[in-house]
């Protein structure tokens, strides 16, 4: 059987020795000549049907092949029949969502929070013409009605790194499909379809680019789930641009690579702010070897200090919410990615005012450290802190 490595180099590519090229080209047409205008017509219906293949792309908005190579190697790492791509991850999850619950009239969602904040806002905001009941992991059975179309879970969660056994949760959700977002994760640690999950969202913008330069959304699942999907997309223009597909199946091929040196940096670091005294808790998942293959390059972890002191003082980290990139990045989830989850129920699920979320890079682990271990020793409460121990030494 094909290494995943092979995989995320080899994905994609089985036409260019047919092309005569090494790299894939890139595609930048918006239009496509069509001699036979009846021909044309039949392939511009069999698109607007949701087809994955046709006689000539017609139009860019129906059809791109350099974005369609990116589709093929992403189904591939994640294990299902297709892949559709978006113009970003929210993009992708609005089409999830009119797929799932629009377009067959069932408009209840069932989410298991925490999830990424702009998810959170697209369920809460009712904006789709779909109501959501939060859940727990155990409880989504108990939330399931006559009338609901999707089940939303994200594992390992955004921002503080739940982990949800998607098995179980695909169970309990009985013929209602489940869509996992495995962004976090990416294909090399976690496949989501191989237990059950209908759906499996990335947000391309973080691993699978990887150097912060790209964004979009992709989607894999079952051939018959991505007809529906392509429909959105068309329908809507939510494309990806060919660019950004070239990007995306380019950053496939060292994803594993990328994803193996982070997560050794982030298990040192992870370690290491546990020991730390300006240090609440620190979370950082643990495997089982068979859902999740590894516990990733995600830290969370919580702080004595006022988090804004802690981030001002950073030199090397960059303070930016996004994660995946080859730098490290370091953002307050309570001020940005999730400030407009009621604070009430953000606390309640386990992400309390204080929690920073790192993304952890390429650079040396000690060098991150040291800009980490510095950052919280200047932050205010450390240095109050350490002057008070002082103090009783000098009183005693």
């Amino acid at each position: 059987m094909t290494r995943i490595e092979t995989m995320a180099v080899h994905g994609g590519r089985d036409d260019l020795a047919e092309l005569g090229v090494h790299a894939p080209p890139i595609d930048l047409s918006t239009t496509y000549p069509v001699p036979d205008q009846a021909l044309g017509g039949e392939a511009l219906h069999a698109w607007a049907d949701g087809a994955a293949s046709a006689s000539s792309p017609v139009y860019a908005r129906l059809h791109n092949p350099t974005v369609g190579r990116f589709e093929q190697a992403l189904a591939q790492l994640e294990g299902t029949e297709a892949a559709v791509s978006f113009g970003s991850g929210m993009a992708a999850v609005t089409a999830v969502l009119q797929a799932a619950c629009v377009m067959t009239a069932k408009p209840h969602v069932v989410a298991v929070r925490p999830l990424y904040g702009g998810t959170d806002h697209l369920l809460s905001s009712g904006l789709l013409g779909v109501r959501t009941t939060y859940a727990t992991a155990d409880g989504v059975k108990d939330a399931i009605g006559p009338d609901t179309g999707l089940v939303v879970v994200e594992t390992p969660a955004n921002p503080n790194l739940d982990l949800v056994d998607i098995a179980q949760v695909v169970r309990q959700a009985g013929g209602v499909p489940v869509m996992v977002d495995n962004t976090f994760a990416t294909p090399i640690l976690q496949n989501p379809a191989a237990f059950g999950a209908t759906y499996v969202l990335h947000s391309g913008t973080k691993y699978l680019g990887g150097h912060g330069d790209v964004m979009g959304g992709v989607v894999a699942c079952a051939e018959r789930l991505a007809g529906p999907l392509r429909q959105v997309r068309i329908l809507t223009g939510a494309v990806l641009h060919p660019l950004g597909g070239y990007l995306l199946h380019r950053g496939l091929a060292t994803l594993p690579l990328r994803v193996e040196a982070a997560q050794k940096s982030a298990a040192t670091l992870a370690q290491r702010l546990a020991e730390h005294p300006a240090v609440e808790f620190v979370r950082y998942p643990r495997p089982d070897g068979v859902q999740l293959r590894g516990s990733g390059a995600m830290i969370a972890f919580a702080c004595h200090a006022d988090p804004t002191d802690v981030v001002r003082g950073l030199r090397l980290i960059t303070p930016a919410v996004s994660l995946g990139s080859v730098d490290t990045l370091i953002e307050h989830p309570a001020a940005l990615t999730h400030r407009l989850v009621p604070s009430v129920a953000r606390e309640e699920c386990g992400v309390p005012s204080n929690l920073l979320r790192v993304s952890v890079g390429l650079e040396h682990v000690d060098d991150i450290w040291d800009d980490l271990h510095r950052a919280l020793c200047d932050a205010d409460y450390v240095k109050a802190s350490l002057k008070n121990s002082l103090d009783l030494v000098v009183a005693h």
